[in-house]
């Protein structure tokens, strides 16, 4: 038998503390982005996502996140950003800008608000203007930006990495 057993859907691991990460997400022009972003904050112990824009979520693809990610439909993501900052969340922006900080560099803090930008145009500037912080991934070829799924799963793992346990 060899050294390794391949093993599929073992048991989710448990956090010893609920995650207080939560995604702000501007409209998306795919509805597959969504239902993937919802099946990345169910895998990583998100409970909230707050999506302002149409669509609906993919139960095929976001699969068993469906039941557990609370998906809340907004018409903008401003007014989500202050509700999220009065409830004591830091807002931190995943975006391309001037002064943001290299996502290797950066120290999450357990309460945070990772807010999302469109596919092509990003985050807005009222919504840059109600960020605490704007973390960048360093792009080491073209195209020079991340798909939004890709770059949210890798600014979502740094955060967890920093968090293990909740």
């Amino acid at each position: 038998m060899g050294r390794f057993q391949h093993l599929r859907h073992l048991p989710p691991s448990q956090l010893s503390q609920p995650r207080e990460l939560c995604m702000a997400v501007s409209p998306l022009r795919s509805s597959v982005n969504l239902s993937r972003m919802v099946r990345l904050a169910g895998c990583s112990g998100i409970r909230d996502v707050h999506y302002c824009g149409g669509g609906k979520v993919d139960p095929n693809i976001a699969r068993d996140a469906v039941d557990y990610v609370n998906v809340e439909f907004r018409r903008s993501l401003p007014p989500v950003l202050k509700k999220l900052k009065d409830a004591g969340f830091r807002l931190v922006g995943l975006e391309q800008t001037s002064n943001s900080c290299c996502i290797y560099d950066y120290r999450f803090q357990r309460r945070t608000a990772l807010v999302i930008g469109s596919e092509r145009e990003g985050l807005s500037q009222p919504a840059l203007d109600l960020l605490d912080d704007v973390i960048e991934i360093p792009v080491y070829g073209l195209p020079a930006s991340y798909n939004v799924v890709t770059a949210t799963t890798m600014a979502v793992y740094e955060y967890c990495r920093q968090f293990p346990q909740g």
